[in-house]
């Protein structure tokens, strides 16, 4: 299949990507030099593992990408379904399209299996633009959950590109320097206020904070919470890494571990498939004996 044909936004978008980490990198350097400025900052380390594994997904997703058109592209031509590329179409699309991107990564915060390959994203104690970088070299877990869209009879052009346009828009959302946006904004969209709990690895916030663009499936759905409390980036285990590879791959290697683990199928594949922090249940303890009759009796 010809690339040429596949619509692209996010390989154009690279130099502007590298402009504003510089220039929010600056921005935060002066917010951190005045007293009382409560953000997090970068380290040199962080960002060079976060530009790292970004470029590493760019890599892999030029082959990625060939794969997923084409098997959007063979369930557009079996269903009888047209939705055509006109404006309603659109506005459709962008609807559905969010909601695909919210089971999407709600299937990958709740599922062990899935969220091997998000983790990555969250790896970083640190919230700041490179973070957007920070991205899942096994992007292979996530094409079904926009199969209902190519079925529907949206275009694989279509798909791949408000794809593309949802990417962008959570760019700009992983900083700490915008602080809460108007009310209604705060409201409907995705916000930094509400990503930046999503990433936290704060009790309250753990699973939650779903959205792409819009942050109404989260409302709907049960999933949302406000920023409360100041968040604590990261995961509740951190990695004591910046090696790309071993941040790319170390969930899966886990999972390995654990499902090798002596014990029954069903433990297995708990291991697998369930929520990321599932544990067997431990052994039930033995029942303690009874008091002896001298230990009943009553002090003289």
């Amino acid at each position: 299949m010809d690339m040429s044909h596949i619509p692209d936004l996010i390989t154009p978008a690279i130099p502007v990507f590298v402009i504003t980490v510089i220039a929010e990198a600056l921005w935060v350097k002066r917010l951190r030099a005045e007293a009382g400025a409560t953000v997090k900052g970068h380290t040199w380390k962080d960002t060079l593992a976060s530009l790292s594994m970004g470029l590493g997904s760019v890599a892999v997703g030029v082959g990625w990408k060939v794969v997923a058109f084409a098997g959007y592209a063979g369930l557009y031509h079996l269903t009888p379904l047209r939705m055509g590329s006109g404006l309603l179409a659109w506005v459709l699309l962008f609807f559905l399209e969010d909601l695909c991107y919210y089971a999407f990564h709600r299937v990958h915060h709740e599922s062990r299996f899935f969220w091997a390959s998000h983790v990555v994203h969250h790896s970083s104690q640190h919230y700041n633009l490179s973070t957007a970088l920070r991205q899942t070299w096994t992007p292979m877990t996530g094409w079904v959950f926009w199969v209902p869209l190519a079925l529907l009879g949206f275009s694989p052009e279509m798909i791949v590109t408000q794809q593309a346009v949802s990417l962008l828009y959570q760019y700009w959302i992983h900083t700490e320097v915008i602080h809460r946006l108007p009310r209604p904004v705060e409201w409907l969209f995705n916000t930094p206020s509400h990503h930046r709990a999503h990433h936290a690895s704060n009790a309250v916030y753990l699973d939650t904070n779903y959205a792409g663009i819009l942050i109404i499936w989260d409302r709907l759905f049960g999933t949302f919470t406000p920023e409360v409390e100041r968040p604590v980036y990261g995961l509740t285990k951190n990695l004591s890494t910046y090696n790309p590879v071993r941040i790319a791959f170390h969930e899966w290697a886990a999972i390995a571990r654990d499902a090798a683990r002596p014990g029954p199928l069903s433990q297995r594949l708990g291991y697998i498939f369930r929520n990321p922090a599932w544990k067997p249940k431990a052994a039930q303890a033995p029942e303690a004996p009874p008091p002896s009759v001298e230990a009943a009796q009553p002090s003289p």
